[in-house]
């Protein structure tokens, strides 16, 4: 187990290193942000200052090893903008990228799991045509244009809910089955496919013949047996929900990290667009390997492998 522990958390370091290469080369192919932070009656003398109290004079591989070396020290610069840490902008804009994330993984899962153990208690039935129909669907629609449907649906034509905003319970409504209504539709299919594989199993078909209640057989012994994809599924799935977010934000002024992160590319606010890149890339990494982790102690033969 330590040597699997030590494996991934090996692997996730150099991720890490490679990543701080491609965001700082990225960052910078937005082009030079001199014309759009400093006005247009700017001289060339104040741009050539500029340049210089940023370091934007400097060779780019200067100036990458001055920014990963602040990186280790958990200082990402100024923002060209706002003239803040950029990485206190981005802490500030994380949380609600979290709560929106956490909320759609928990209607995906409301959704996802019953529709998926549904159909496969059910298969060949009008029920299971229906969940297949629903995935389908779920998968093939673009979360901008779902959004964009929801808002005109419960917030124009039927004043509902609000289109826009943070802080309240009904803030939430719209991003958030959104996103969610997206990520269900992959949850009901892998929950339908494990959960046949799980039915059909030597074990389940020896229950049924000794006569424990078929609500035990789904709940205790199936599902616990198909859940080892499921879990390792919606890890992923919320670091997924955590860089989609970027759009569904982006429709429902939600003031999250993908918000300010189309802002500062616009803008080509170097600092917070690498702090902002930085840290979600971290927290999905950081979730990934958390369910490397709890899949290895659900199935001890994966840290033996």
């Amino acid at each position: 187990m330590a040597r699997f522990i030590l494996t991934r958390l090996g692997q996730t370091l150099v991720t890490l290193a490679l990543l701080t290469i491609l965001i700082f080369v990225l960052a910078r192919l937005t082009g030079d942000p001199t014309p759009l932070v400093l006005p247009s009656e700017a001289t060339e003398a104040d741009r050539a200052f500029f340049r210089e109290q940023y370091g934007l004079d400097r060779p780019i591989h200067e100036q990458y090893v001055v920014f990963l070396r602040n990186v280790l020290h958990g200082d990402f610069g100024i923002s060209f903008r706002y003239r803040e840490p950029a990485f206190n902008l981005v802490l500030m804009a994380i949380g609600p990228t979290l709560q929106l994330a956490g909320v759609s993984m928990l209607v995906a899962v409301m959704l996802g799991l019953p529709l998926g153990i549904a159909a496969a208690l059910r298969p060949g039935s009008w029920l299971a045509a229906a969940v297949r129909a629903y995935a389908s669907f779920g998968q093939a629609v673009p979360t901008f244009w779902s959004g964009l449907m929801l808002i005109f649906l419960f917030a124009i034509t039927l004043p509902l809910l609000p289109s826009s905003g943070y802080g309240e319970v009904e803030n939430f409504v719209l991003p958030a089955v959104t996103l969610g209504f997206y990520a269900s539709a992959s949850v009901t299919m892998l929950t339908w496919a494990n959960m046949t594989e799980a039915l059909r199993s030597d074990f389940v078909q020896m229950e049924r013949v000794l006569g424990i209640p078929r609500r035990l057989i789904v709940l205790k012994h199936a599902l616990r047996n198909a859940s080892l994809p499921i879990v390792t599924y919606l890890g992923l799935q919320f670091g997924l929900l955590l860089g989609g977010a970027v759009v569904t934000e982006r429709v429902f002024a939600w003031p999250g990290v993908g918000q300010m992160l189309v802002d500062a590319i616009l803008n080509r606010d170097y600092p917070v667009v690498q702090a902002a890149v930085m840290l979600t890339a971290v927290l999905v990494m950081t979730i990934n390997l958390a369910v490397d982790l709890l899949y290895a102690v659900l199935d001890p033969r994966v840290s033996r492998s």
